[in-house]
């Protein structure tokens, strides 16, 4: 801003003030606003030296600064009420089409199984060539059995048990944890569980779009390794 005169008297503005011809201190906020440039300009007028006011030109041009930032703070809050509108909307229609995964069944990412009466269905991913063993172990950590599934190579290797122990005994119905490794690794391979989408929701900006499964629970869309 220009100078309000020779004189050292001191204006001050809703957190701004000018002492002499230097405003010596900022706006409370992290930018000036519209408000802020309107107060100081009037300030300037009021304590402007009668003997020397300001010059037309120099008028022009605060009241042209004025505008430009008048003009770039509507931009920037179009341009938000866009994204906005834009993200809302991409959020609807990911959630409508996920919707289409009702009814059918998925692999996703888990631990266990949920057996009830029926045969269950899983994967592992297989990130080394090599014979390929799954491990089922009962809610109290005992081996209940053990999947050879021959040699695999790298990718997803399905399975099915028919909820038997290792002596053909079934088992109760209930939830059993599952492991994997391949070629002989210990390093856990992870293992995936098939299960019937039963509804899907929008869980926030950090989950975004998930699908409800059946024995799982609620998966992001990202984490379906399979759609049958």
């Amino acid at each position: 801003m220009s100078a309000v005169g020779s004189s050292t008297s001191s204006s001050s503005v809703t957190g701004l003030s000018l002492t002499g011809s230097t405003v010596t201190s900022t706006p409370t906020g992290s930018t000036m606003t519209q408000s802020d440039f309107l107060q100081l300009l009037t300030t300037q007028l009021q304590d402007q030296d009668p003997t020397q006011p300001m010059d037309n030109s120099q008028m022009a041009a605060e009241l042209a600064q004025f505008a430009t930032l008048s003009t770039d703070q509507n931009i920037y809050s179009t341009l938000q009420t866009m994204n906005s509108s834009i993200s809302s909307n991409a959020q609807t229609s990911q959630v409508l089409n996920a919707s289409n995964l009702v009814g059918k069944q998925v692999l996703v990412p888990s631990s266990t199984l949920d057996y009830s009466g029926s045969a269950v269905n899983g994967a592992v991913n297989v990130t080394t060539a090599g014979d390929t063993v799954v491990t089922i172990k009962d809610s109290n950590g005992n081996t209940v059995n053990t999947l050879d599934l021959g040699t695999q190579s790298v990718g997803l290797a399905q399975f099915s048990w028919n909820g038997t122990d290792s002596n053909g005994n079934a088992v109760a119905n209930g939830t059993y944890t599952i492991s994997a490794n391949s070629g002989g690794n210990s390093t856990a391979l992870t293992t995936y569980a098939s299960g019937a989408v039963t509804g899907v929701g929008y869980g926030g900006s950090s989950t975004g779009t998930y699908v409800q499964v059946a024995g799982v629970g609620g998966v992001p869309l990202s984490q379906v390794a399979q759609i049958n």
